[in-house]
């Protein structure tokens, strides 16, 4: 194991013992264990085995060290959460550019889909045109051929309406995703 590896692991096993110590200090036990412990130094001066003075300056070194701590450990929490706080930020500004690019996808796919749409309309009346003109010339290969290319083009006009359909469905989330984002958004800017 690397010097890098052994040195990441120290620093997530303080992480985690910071982190302990942080959740004990603001438990029940610990408000219980100090209130001991500030009786029981009061209480040593009034039965006379301890000086007054002498506790008060035990005491108060213990608490000004346990301040110190205290702080440290709350300003490495803080950072921590400030770090969190910093890469989600980045998520988020991630995930509002690809819902943007997607929604240009879609009206770009639905635009090309017009197109197609207006195309295969022109397509089908040259086809019912041209059945018109040659139908008494033709024989029945060829207007079999004209019913099946109707009958595809027809499938395909349903087939570009479902797709309409979900396109506007796609716009209609990505919509609401940005109703979601909106509040969110202004939180982060708060």
């Amino acid at each position: 194991m690397g010097r890098k590896e052994q040195h990441e692991r120290n620093i997530q096993f303080l992480e985690k013992l910071t982190d302990g110590i942080m959740w004990w200090i603001g438990s029940i036990p610990s408000l219980i264990l100090h209130s001991m412990i500030f009786l029981t130094a009061f209480l040593l001066p009034l039965f006379g085995w301890v000086n007054f003075d002498k506790m008060l300056l035990v005491l108060t070194t213990v608490l000004s060290l346990e301040a110190i701590y205290l702080a440290i450990f709350i300003q490495m929490s803080v950072n921590r959460s400030h770090e969190h706080i910093e890469d989600l930020k980045e998520d988020v500004t991630e995930i509002q550019e690809d819902i943007e690019d997607i929604q240009e996808d879609i009206e770009e796919i639905s635009e090309d889909i017009d197109e197609i749409s207006g195309d295969i309309d022109e397509i089908q009346e040259d086809i019912e045109d041209i059945a018109e003109d040659e139908d008494d010339e033709e024989d029945h290969n060829e207007r079999a051929k004209n019913v099946m290319l109707k009958s595809n083009v027809s499938s395909n006009k349903n087939d570009i309406k479902a797709l309409k359909e979900i396109i506007i469905g796609l716009q209609n989330q990505l919509e609401e995703m940005r109703k979601h984002e909106a509040p969110d958004s202004e939180i982060d800017k708060n």
